[in-house]
């Protein structure tokens, strides 16, 4: 999820103006043939729903993109809204109840709270509104009818092997700039990259934590203040490649950049031109068009027909990307990530 690109966030009222433009300006299927395939009995378009974290994180803007084209590939109507920050769980909270409101048959949305936000899924749900979660599941999985996602646990899992494997005979010395609590993308990445380390929560090999929210300007901070606690540190977990971005710049500039090695999730173009450059060792690559095109899929066959989708997680792959590879590991290398990259 690479939330490198500063850019002004949209508040919540502005989010939700949008959406209203979007739905005065969006085509609706014409009265005499036959119902498009992305459209109901009566000839309506269906309406779909797509709620993400931020709008301007590159991650869910590629996903907005890929649901957009999905949604008009099927003859069906895209309606995005998205918090005005990540984290912002009233922000999504409010954009439920829009789009149920505005009479959606399925609503996509990665929860900035897994837990925050189940009173609200829960009435759209009871309002006969499929609810999908894409790239976060919530807490419980079962909350939606179905999750379209990385294996977070996995990745983390990849990312934390290269670490070790790259210090070589060195002990771990480990600084871990996470996300944002209470979101089960930053439980699994932080618990998967522990596991692949060998480690445990408690471990003295863990040196510092520190929480970013995914941002570049605040992990580079957060590094800042690491290596004032622990400038031997010679490895470092990033929740994206943002923060890990931000931590290599607070890394050069302290003259560590020959004695951390950097571990990532995002697969972003911009990420894997960094790992290629050697910002980062190793970043995990996941799919956000897969996440939504599946969804899109999904709510379009129940609309149609009341067909629901598998319901629990549906794993849409990750795969590391690192010009260093390991024994053990499987990898491909920057040339391979640069043609699978988004954003």
């Amino acid at each position: 999820m690479d939330r490198r690109f500063s850019k002004r966030l949209l508040t919540t009222a502005t989010a939700f103006a949008a959406a209203a433009v979007l739905l005065g300006t969006t085509a609706c299927s014409g009265g005499g043939g036959e119902p498009s395939s992305g459209s109901t009995d009566s000839g309506e378009a269906i309406k779909i729903g797509l709620i993400t974290k931020t709008d301007s994180n590159p991650f869910f803007v590629k996903m907005r993109e890929s649901a957009e084209d999905a949604a008009k590939a099927a003859g069906a109507d895209l309606i995005p809204l998205a918090g005005a920050f990540d984290g912002d769980n009233e922000g999504q909270v409010a954009a439920i109840e829009n789009l149920v409101s505005q009479g959606v048959k399925g609503i996509m949305i990665t929860p900035n709270s897994s837990s925050g936000i189940l009173a609200a899924i829960k009435q759209a749900r009871d309002q006969g509104v499929l609810v999908v979660a894409l790239d976060t599941a919530t807490d419980p999985e079962d909350a939606v009818d179905a999750t379209f996602a990385t294996d977070n646990f996995a990745a983390g899992v990849a990312q934390g092997k290269w670490v070790k494997a790259s210090l070589g005979d060195k002990e771990p010395q480990v600084l871990m700039l996470d996300g944002t609590p209470g979101g089960t993308v930053d439980t699994f990445r932080h618990n998967g990259f522990l596991e692949g380390m060998g480690l445990t929560e408690d471990s003295p090999e863990i040196l510092g934590k520190e929480n970013t929210n995914g941002d570049q300007t605040k992990a580079q901070t957060a590094m800042e203040n690491l290596l004032q606690r622990a400038p031997d540190a010679n490895a470092l977990y990033t929740i994206n490649e943002p923060a890990a971005a931000g931590g290599f710049a607070a890394i050069k500039a302290a003259g560590k950049q020959d004695q951390i090695s950097i571990g990532s999730i995002d697969g972003s173009c911009t990420g894997v031109e960094n790992v290629k450059n050697g910002v980062i060792g190793a970043t995990v690559m996941q799919f956000p068009t897969k996440m939504a095109e599946q969804g899109v899929e999904a709510i379009v066959a129940f609309a149609k027909d009341g067909t629901k989708p598998k319901a629990g997680f549906n794993d849409t792959g990750s795969v590391l990307i690192t010009d260093q590879p390991v024994d053990g590991l499987d990898s491909e290398d920057t040339a391979w990530g640069a043609e699978n990259c988004w954003g």
